[in-house]
C-alpha cells in the first residue's frame, strides 16, 4: 500500500472543502511534523516521514464532514482514520485515531501508547498540540482547550493531560534533537495545494 504524496494529500483535503480555519489548522500541523519528521530522521530514527506530514495533514478529516455523515458517529479521530480507510490509506489510521487530545485523559492508555506507537504517530500527536492556525507552545494550546471547554476542562483535568502532553513533547522532542522552543514549521503546503490545483 502506499502513502498519498503531499500533492495528493492536498487534494484530498481540498476535496473536503475545509473552512478556512481548519485548512489552517491542517497546513500547521502538516508543517510542524514534517519539522519534526525530517530532524528524526537525520538522527538515524527509522520512520516515514511521508506518513508523519500526511497523516499530520488529513489528521482532522472528519471535522470537514457533513454533520449527518455516519464517520462522524464513530468520534473524533475515528472517523477521519475511516475515512482515509475507505480511500484506500488505511496505513495512516494510527497516526490520524489517535491524535485527539481527549485521549491523554486515559492514562493508562496514555502509557501503553506511548510505549508502543510508532515514531509518526507520536509525532503527528504531538504537532496537534503544538499548533492552532499558526505554530504555538503547549501552555498556550491548553489555554484555549481550557477556555472553550471549562466544564469538561477543569483544572484536575487541565493539569493531568498537560502533565501527560509534557511526556509526549519531551519523547518527540529528544527523538528530533531539538528542544521545543525550537520547534518549527517546515514550509511544503502551500505548494502543494498551487500543484494540485493545476
Amino acid at each position: 500500500m502506499t502513502v498519498p504524496d503531499r500533492i495528493e494529500a492536498a487534494r484530498l483535503l481540498r476535496s473536503l472543502e475545509p473552512p478556512d480555519w481548519l485548512l489552517r489548522h491542517s497546513r500547521a500541523v502538516a508543517e510542524v511534523a514534517a519539522f519534526l519528521a525530517a530532524r528524526t530522521a537525520q538522527r538515524g530514527v527509522a520512520l516515514d516521514r511521508r506518513l508523519a506530514e500526511t497523516a499530520a495533514f488529513l489528521h482532522d478529516a472528519d471535522k470537514a464532514l457533513a454533520p449527518d455523515d455516519p464517520l462522524r458517529s464513530l468520534g473524533h479521530g475515528h472517523g477521519s482514520a475511516r475515512w482515509l480507510e475507505q480511500r484506500g490509506f488505511p496505513q495512516l489510521g494510527p497516526a490520524v485515531e489517535h491524535h485527539p487530545v481527549t485521549r491523554l485523559r486515559d492514562g493508562a492508555w496514555f502509557d501503553a501508547w506511548l510505549d508502543e506507537s510508532r515514531a509518526e504517530d507520536r509525532i503527528v500527536a504531538y504537532a496537534d498540540k503544538r499548533a492552532q492556525q499558526r505554530l504555538v507552545p503547549l501552555d498556550a494550546r491548553f489555554g484555549t482547550w481550557h477556555r472553550r471547554h471549562p466544564v469538561r476542562w477543569n483544572d484536575d483535568v487541565i493539569a493531568e493531560v498537560r502533565r501527560r502532553a509534557g511526556r509526549l513533547e519531551a519523547t518527540v522532542c529528544e527523538a528530533a534533537g531539538v528542544r521545543p522552543d525550537e520547534v518549527r514549521r517546515l514550509p511544503w503546503t502551500a505548494a502543494a495545494f498551487r500543484t494540485a490545483n493545476g
